[in-house]
């Protein structure tokens, strides 16, 4: 069985708002509805801060790179 929730006036009143507008059945269906939106949110949070730190962790090599096979490149005349 669940466990039991304290919710305020004003959060249960937000919950059945929101339960007639998704179409609900129950609150319980209202806040699952959000803790997944919340994980989702949450997971692309931290793809996003790893692809961050990988691209922060590869990007000089990859411009050196760049500039080794591109003899007219504009990067190297920015270098110089």
């Amino acid at each position: 069985m669940g466990k039991p929730l304290m919710i305020q006036d004003q959060d249960n009143k937000r919950i059945e708002r929101l339960k007639k507008r998704i179409g609900a059945r129950t609150k319980v269906e209202v806040l699952r509805s959000a803790l997944d939106l919340l994980e989702k949110n949450a997971d692309r949070s931290e793809r996003i801060a790893q692809w961050k730190k990988a691209a922060a962790l590869v990007g000089k090599a990859s411009a050196e790179v760049l500039r080794d096979f591109q003899p007219n490149s504009r990067l190297r005349r920015i270098d110089e």
